[in-house]
């Protein structure tokens, strides 16, 4: 596959030149979205890495950027892989000591931070940080640690820099090459220290060309992007930023994860890339909202349901339904689909991507069937990340889609899938072993993923090698698929199943206390907290049902057998999560043994 530019900064230097004064970014500042143009993106790109060259940013040296989504993500970013240097992301969310492991294992000469809190954070550690030479910040602060500049300083000096060596921004900007490494991804992994992926420019711009080879013509000039996945993670990067920048197209920063129902209304997006949380989150709210109406507006509803069933087949297609249902879909778009998407901030939206994690096949259907195309993809950090994704008019709810171009997938015997393709990483940074083990003779690239490619070719996930179950019975069971099932019920909102080397499984349920508390007020339950409400038999029955009913379609050795509900959602501050928002098994296990135990008392003999 030919390429038009050497790096990834040469993509952004061209957009630049043909659309100069065009909208590229907007950000929320004092309270309001205002674009910002790919000219004046530019000037700061420029100026910033002006400074970085003035404090010896040599090529290959790596700078660490320690910062949530915001636009001066991307002029950081863009600075640093125009002169040659290595972008070595932090998540927002990492702790102080997760930073200096990143920082310290990397060599990371120089870091970036966005605020205050960040700033702090990398302080706690400095001492340990015998690369680290200087800091950036983008906030003006009033007090500033020696070895720290802000943002607008840097720009003086980077300023002052390029106006005495004019040309060498773009003379550094030629000599990058294909080959060379953009990148060091550190995996928010779920167990040990977090391995260093490196990308190179290559690898990224071998995936925009394999997304376009099947999405170009999806594109329109004016179409705007919502960004708020973490940058610091393959997907956000290639798909919400790197893919608009190919593409010329604009992307809005969300505040927050918390704020996204708000910006979603603000700037009604065309194009969302997303993990299937935001969808469950949407699917599992509309479906709260629903659960109390009465009389004409149920019946609405329940014939939308009844509608959108019948013309999922049609959205698959990316067809339009004919004869009665035609009349039917336009009549309930008109009473209600439209309705919801306007008040959702999805009035313009054309396709949204899910990847990151499995979607369920209920949360896609829902959106398919009112027209929302919601196409599932899958990829790793280690293969930039995109290798398969349905494409409009082949999609199958449950599947991730056949591969794209120059991608080659196969499933070895031990069910496992493996990859080949200009996508997939130069390998793990100051780690040969792990490199050397996570390929196979013949070069293909082990996912750790156990899946199964149908008679279309389309790849279906089934679950996480490292996350079998292997009953006390040598039955190996995948969690994965159980567990979306059971977050099918509107009752519950986090499980993980149990069963390693047990004799049956079990789970440990967060009920989606919102529902359930309606639900306990309508049965004239009475509680205080959280705790009442678990422990009442009445809830834990209805769990118990739920449960039951959203696994009946499994063998009998996947059935849950007993289970217990926890007061306090899993996230990332609790380290229960991982910064893409996938479950910490050894973690929850550690966490909560006492009540895994519990569910599994000592029989006689034992």
């Amino acid at each position: 596959m030919e390429k038009e530019f050497n790096s990834v900064g040469a993509l952004f230097q061209d957009q630049v030149k043909k659309l100069g004064d065009k909208a590229c970014v907007a950000a929320k500042i004092n309270r309001t979205y205002t674009d910002i143009s790919w000219k004046e993106m530019d000037v700061m790109i420029r100026k910033l890495a002006g400074y970085l060259m003035s404090e010896g940013i040599k090529k290959g040296d790596r700078v660490a950027l320690f910062s949530p989504n915001r636009y001066e993500w991307w002029i950081a970013d863009q600075a640093i892989l125009s002169i040659g240097a290595v972008n070595v992301p932090i998540y927002a969310t990492n702790s102080p000591e997760e930073a200096r492991y990143v920082i310290d294992h990397s060599g990371s000469k120089m870091c970036i931070v966005a605020t205050e809190d960040h700033l702090s954070r990398v302080l706690a550690v400095r001492k340990k940080l015998k690369t680290l030479k200087k800091l950036v910040i983008f906030d003006d602060i009033a007090k500033k640690p020696a070895g720290v500049i802000t943002l607008k300083e840097a720009y003086a000096k980077g300023e002052a820099y390029n106006a005495k060596h004019k040309g060498e921004f773009d003379k550094r900007l030629k000599a990058v090459k294909l080959k060379d490494m953009a990148t060091i991804i550190y995996t928010s992994g779920t167990t040990g220290n977090p391995k260093g992926v490196m990308l190179s420019h290559d690898n990224f711009l071998s995936n925009l060309y394999q997304i376009k080879a099947d999405f170009d013509g999806m594109f329109e000039d004016d179409f705007t992007f919502l960004s708020f996945l973490p940058l610091s993670h393959s997907l956000e990067r290639t798909a919400g930023y790197y893919m608009p920048v190919a593409g010329g197209l604009k992307v809005a920063f969300a505040e927050d994860f918390s704020t996204i129902q708000q910006n979603l209304q603000e700037i009604r997006p065309h194009v969302l890339i997303s993990v299937p949380r935001l969808y469950e989150k949407i699917h599992a709210g509309i479906l709260s909202r629903v659960a109390d109406i009465k009389g004409v507006k149920k019946l609405i509803f329940n014939w939308g349901m009844s509608v959108a069933k019948r013309n999922l087949p049609y959205v698959c297609q990316n067809k339009k339904p004919g004869g009665f249902l035609a009349l039917e879909y336009n009549i309930i778009d008109k009473l209600f689909f439209s309705k919801l998407k306007d008040a959702l901030g999805l009035n313009r939206l054309r396709f949204a991507v899910s990847g990151g994690g499995p979607l369920s096949v209920s949360d896609a259907e829902f959106f398919l069937g009112m027209g929302i195309m919601v196409l599932e993809g899958f990829g790793l950090t280690e293969t930039t990340p995109v290798t398969n994704v349905n494409r409009p008019g082949e999609i199958k709810p449950g599947s991730v889609g056949r591969p794209l171009v120059e991608t080659t997938i196969k499933i070895s015997d031990e069910g496992e899938i493996l990859i080949k393709g200009p996508q997939v990483m130069m390998g793990y940074y100051k780690n040969p072993q792990a490199t050397k083990e996570v390929f196979t003779k013949d070069g293909f690239f082990r996912t750790g993923d156990i899946g199964m490619i149908d008679e279309q070719g389309r790849l279906h996930i089934t679950g996480r090698i490292k996350d079998i179950i292997v009953t006390a019975g040598g039955k190996n069971i995948s969690p994965q698929n159980i567990e979306n099932s059971i977050k099918g019920s509107k009752y519950i909102e986090q499980v993980a199943v149990i069963g390693d080397r047990r004799k049956y499984l079990s789970a440990l349920v967060i009920p989606a206390f919102p529902e359930v508390e309606k639900w306990a007020k309508s049965q004239g339950i009475g509680f205080s907290s959280r705790k009442d409400l678990i422990n009442d038999s009445r809830v834990v029955d209805l769990i118990g049902k739920e449960i039951e009913k959203h696994t009946k379609q499994f063998a009998r050795v996947e059935q849950i057998r007993k289970f217990k509900l926890l007061d306090a959602e899993w996230t990332q501050a609790t380290d229960e999560l991982t910064p893409t928002l996938k479950v910490k098994r050894r973690v929850i296990e550690k966490k909560y043994a006492a009540e895994i135990e519990s569910m599994y008392p000592p029989e006689k003999g034992d």
